[in-house]
């Protein structure tokens, strides 16, 4: 009882939340482990534990100010963070998005040829992101159906590019819709055995189906390679012709020896890149088509209240296998993309994390909010690469970024808005 009364009070809720902070990071920050030569020693660095600890104690303590500032914002009170999420939500949603959008894409374009290669291979990765996260947007923000293993569906596409390149030597481009189509049907055997889940239990199912992907690719050797996976994957090539330095093949020749040009590795970096990109535009334009089209307004409905969607003579069984044919056609696409640029898929690539970050950028982003999942598909994947510096706590930010974006926008960076349409008579 004592405890709930100290809680009561701005100074006991701090406290008590400096001493969980205090104990939670005591592994991490006060007793890390160091390398001595060649031996491991345990480091003592309570300061460190300490500072984190004070730093939760003054948040807390100033959090009321903080959200009275956030919620008085369209008074004149300082809240510059929420007025520029504001206003770029506002632009993404009305008459000047198409404008919005061709400038995001130019600058898209123009990226490669201003950035390091390095860069622009954080860039093709972030734009797999998107494509992944666009088509999760599909089962959860559309259709409202928690989809933990999603990862699997991307390890089927990266795999059976790999495969039908070993065994039959198809090309990318031949592999590309056999990819999405394999995907799509596992996403349709899935849908059956969760009709009539929700909830937690729609979450439990699928985080398991992700995990037996996995491990099923992790055990059958003979054809999967097992934990080696399968190395030796063909990049994608432009009209038939390869952007490397030579050619693969005898008496074949290369993108830049047809067109009289100098060789540079930044070409096939870029080339990868400009190809990502192509292949997100599609996925984002096909995504938001589908969003606005009777199917779509189905997803919608089943989202909000699956009696009503019954009561208007729609059947959940289709709606439901169609969000998780279609989203796991595009982790299809994106697994058999993924694939071509590594050269090599193994099984630890497709782990649960990569379930959850992808389910993070929807829910950063904005359930439902295809500008949204864009958005944050990019920071989460170039903030990380910024933050490298500080490798050992980058997942602690992560988490301290996502709790902050629960704790003062819920409805994500870029929220999906409803279209209201007023019948005059």
């Amino acid at each position: 009882m004592k405890l709930l009364e100290l809680t009561r009070s701005p100074l006991g809720r701090a406290a008590l939340a400096a001493a969980v902070t205090a104990i939670l990071t005591l592994p991490m920050l006060a007793l890390p482990l160091r390398h001595d030569g060649l031996t491991v020693v345990l480091a003592n660095e309570w300061h460190r534990m300490a500072l984190a600890a004070a730093g939760v104690f003054v948040f807390q303590m100033l959090r009321p100010v903080v959200a009275r500032a956030y919620k008085a914002g369209a008074s004149g009170v300082s809240a510059s963070s929420a007025a520029s999420l504001s206003t770029l939500a506002s632009v993404m949603s009305g008459s000047r998005k198409p404008i919005a959008m061709a400038a995001v894409l130019a600058g898209a374009v123009l990226f490669p040829w201003v950035a390091s290669r390095g860069a622009v291979d954080v860039g093709t990765l972030a734009l797999i992101y998107v494509m992944l996260g666009l088509g999760l947007n599909i089962v959860v923000g559309y259709a409202g159906l928690l989809d933990l293993g999603y990862v699997g569906f991307y390890a089927v596409g990266g795999y059976t590019y790999a495969l039908l390149n070993q065994h039959f030597g198809l090309s990318f481009w031949q592999c590309l819709p056999l990819a999405a189509g394999m995907a799509a049907l596992f996403g349709f055997l899935l849908g059956f055995p969760v009709l009539r889940l929700r909830g937690d239990y729609l979450a439990i199912v699928t985080l398991g189906f992700g995990e037996i992907i996995r491990l099923l690719l992790n055990n059958l050797t003979d054809w999967t390679g097992g934990p080696d996976g399968i190395a030796g994957i063909p990049k994608p090539t432009l009209f038939g012709v390869e952007v490397a330095r030579t050619a693969s093949t005898e008496g074949a020749s290369t993108w830049h020896e047809r067109m009289g040009w100098t060789y540079h590795g930044d070409h096939a970096v870029i080339f990868l890149y400009l190809l990502a990109l192509v292949l997100a535009v599609a996925t984002y334009a096909v995504t938001r088509r589908l969003a606005r089209m009777p199917i779509g307004r189905a997803w919608e409905a089943l989202r909000e209240d699956e009696i009503a969607c019954r009561s208007l003579g729609l059947d959940p069984t289709r709606i439901k296998l169609s969000a998780f044919t279609l989203g796991a056609m595009f982790a299809g696409v994106a697994g058999a993309f993924y694939a071509a640029r590594q050269g090599l898929v193994n099984p630890e690539s497709f782990t649960f994390i990569e379930s959850a970050l992808v389910l993070a950028i929807v829910v950063l982003g904005g359930m439902g909010s295809a500008a949204g999942v864009v958005l944050a598909a990019v920071l989460l994947t170039a903030l990380p690469e910024l933050a490298r510096g500080f490798s050992e706590y980058r997942m602690a930010l992560f988490g301290m970024v996502m709790v902050a974006m629960m704790m003062w926008r819920p409805q994500g960076l870029l929220p999906a808005r409803r279209q209201i349409v007023e019948v005059t008579r």
